[in-house]
């Protein structure tokens, strides 16, 4: 692309621009450290594209720009944060996800309620789309029309960063989305394109005909094959066919086309001038597409966040990066990075791997699934980290992989139908009420819909009034969410969970929501059954106390914070999963019996980890145990848990 050394040619760019090395010290030694690096990814995607150097050079502008009108608290905090090194691998980080219309309606409101979360313990917000999308064509607010606009359904940009204030003065961060694949089709670029603008139209996969199409549909699997089938949408105004792979409102965006990364990089530097402290990125496996291919996970879609990543980390360092890629397990993990950009391209992924498997335990009561998944699992690098969850906006995806049910010694076909028969009540045995979504004739597959407390059988229990089965409810809840708490990484709670809301139906008498059950887990807030939490003995008491006392726990134990420090304990008793984490010298036992029945785990299970402990604190219930002295097996109770540490 060009003969002249990169940070050279950044220097020329940058000085005839106005950008002094002397003012811009810090910044310039980034781009130093990290100008080569950059240059080669961008070669790699755009060196052979004309005018390759001029938009090489327009994207160092971007860079120097986004830098030059970060604030100054933002930079105080940045500085912060690098002297921490990965601060968010801390074990004092939990999180909780949330649509702020049906939290709390506007975001005017949510100032009054971050004392509510400081009771809680949740010191992570990520506040769902909040960016302009059309109502009733909004995908969740992930079909956006304007990435800058805040949607007047929640209020104003100024709110947004006023809220962002007032919770860093009290010590919490903030992630938001960007959606880089695609964009709604009422966005200034599609309606360009629609009008026969040639520039935008090259913004998006647009084609005359049906040839090229074709041609990516023969390979490319349908996302949404019930709401959504194929891959195209025919744009009668301007008479083409556009890529639309999740809705046909929402425009997959052109990647190819160097002015789509430098227009999308920017936005991704506004995101984090306005405080962001985490960047979800929406959807990374899709954003490169090639014919032939699944067009998912293609290696230049981690080219391309390899080069955000960098810009980044340049321009506004105290970001991180989350990508949300919930893909096969051998996948995922490649989103934390290869080779020689390990560890450097995301910073988080979801864990929903993991996620699926505690639920394939729940129902079969049973660990060896999630065991034969391990070895995926726990190549994620160091320095990185998982964002850990029983449950989020999304479905349920039963997406590991054939083999690790086959070394279970089951049928993957039937095992997966055993799945979906449990989670939507069909089992006789199941007192899950849940739903089938994105079921899929052809394959046979299908998601799963349901909040945590309809899926751990609370809502059939209140339905029946058996106060047995609540209780056993209840616990099903708190040990899902104590697997995921202490596992590793940054918990991240859905709203509503901490108080046990069951399915919320009314989203069927929305037009523009009644053909996504994934709105069953999606509540709104009543306030006056928050209040409860506050009624000793009532269920939303005994959840929400719960959940504090396990989010209090985790950030008193410096030994859960993400070090890549977990190891699985030999499985003694298939109903019951244990794992050791280790760190400074302190080890913490996490036991947990996934069994409906009262299981017994032999003391040997300890043993076999040197040296080996004589004594063992529950810090859930506050028991001591002495190993072996007393009985042969430690005891556990149907859905019970342990969180041990040695004693000496």
């Amino acid at each position: 692309m060009m003969d002249q050394p990169a940070y050279s040619f950044a220097v020329d760019i940058l000085s005839k621009n106005g950008f002094s090395q002397k003012e811009n010290s810090t910044f310039f030694f980034r781009l130093s450290n990290s100008i080569d690096t950059i240059k080669d990814l961008y070669n790699e995607i755009y060196g052979r594209t004309p005018g390759a150097q001029q938009s090489f050079g327009q994207l160092i502008l971007s860079l120097a720009k986004a830098n030059s009108e970060r604030g100054k608290d933002l930079i105080k905090r940045d500085a912060e944060k690098g002297k921490t090194g990965d601060w968010f691998l801390s074990n004092e980080l939990v999180g909780m996800s949330l649509y702020v219309d049906r939290f709390a309606g506007q975001l005017k409101n949510m100032k009054s309620k971050l004392g509510y979360f400081e009771e809680l313990g949740v010191n992570f917000l990520h506040l769902m789309p909040l960016f302009e999308s059309p109502e009733g064509e909004s995908d969740g607010g992930y079909a956006v029309s304007n990435f800058r606009k805040v949607d007047e359904r929640y209020g104003t940009l100024e709110e947004l960063v006023a809220l962002r204030k007032s919770m860093q003065k009290k010590g919490m961060y903030l992630m938001l989305d960007i959606v880089l694949n695609h964009t709604s089709h009422r966005h200034e670029w599609a309606e360009k394109a629609k009008k026969g603008d040639p520039e935008f139209q090259n913004y998006f996969y647009m084609y005359d005909d049906r040839w090229i199409p074709n041609q990516y549909d023969a390979s490319m699997p349908e996302i949404f094959p019930e709401s959504s089938p194929g891959n195209f949408t025919f744009i009668p105004e301007c008479n083409k066919w556009v890529m639309t792979v999740f809705h046909n409102y929402q425009w997959d965006l052109n990647y190819m086309n160097p002015n789509v990364f430098r227009a999308m990089l920017d936005n991704i530097l506004f995101y984090a001038n306005l405080g962001v402290d985490v960047l979800r990125i929406d959807a990374p496996a899709f954003i490169w597409k090639q014919t032939g291919t699944s067009s998912q996970n293609l290696p230049q879609a981690h080219t391309l966040l390899r080069l955000i990543k960098q810009c980044v980390s340049v321009a506004t360092p105290g970001m991180a990066l989350l990508g949300e890629a919930i893909v096969a397990p051998k996948e995922i993990i490649n989103y934390f990075g290869t080779g020689d950009f390990l560890a450097k391209e995301c910073d988080f992924a979801y864990n929903a791997t993991q996620m699926a498997l505690q639920w394939d335990m729940l129902a079969s009561g049973e660990t060896k699934v999630m065991l034969a998944a391990q070895h995926e699992i726990l190549k994620k690098p160091e320095g990185t980290s998982w964002i850990t969850y029983t449950r989020c906006h999304d479905d349920i995806g039963l997406g590991y992989d054939d083999y690790m049910i086959e070394q279970a010694g089951k049928n993957p076909y039937e095992h997966r139908q055993f799945l979906k028969n449990y989670f939507t009540g069909i089992h006789p045995h199941s007192p899950s009420i849940g739903a089938l979504f994105s079921s899929n004739p052809k394959t046979g597959d299908a998601r799963i819909s349901g909040s945590l407390a309809s899926l751990c059988g609370l809502e059939k229990a209140i339905n029946d009034q058996n106060e047995f089965s609540i209780q056993r409810s209840i616990q099903k809840i708190l040990m899902m969410q104590a697997h995921s708490f202490f596992i590793g990484g940054l918990p991240m709670l859905f709203y509503g969970d901490e108080l046990g809301y069951t399915n919320d139906y009314s989203y069927l008498d929305d037009p523009g929501k009644s053909y996504d059950n994934r709105w069953m887990h999606r509540p709104i807030i009543d306030w006056k059954k928050n209040e409860k939490r506050k009624d000793k003995g009532s269920v939303e008491y005994e959840i929400f106390e719960g959940t504090r006392k396990l989010i209090s726990l985790r950030k008193k134990l410096n030994v859960v914070a993400d070090h890549k420090n977990l190891s699985w304990i030999p499985p003694h008793n298939i109903h019951v999963a244990g794992f050791l984490r280790q760190f400074g010298g302190k080890k913490l036992y996490g036991i947990f019996n996934f069994s409906a029945e009262t299981s017994f785990l032999t003391w040997f299970a300890f043993k076999e980890i040197r040296p080996v402990p004589e004594k063992l604190v529950d810090h859930w219930s506050g028991q001591e145990f002495e190993i072996g002295m007393d009985h042969e097996y430690l005891i556990m109770e149907p859905y019970s848990f342990y969180l041990f540490e040695p004693i000496s």
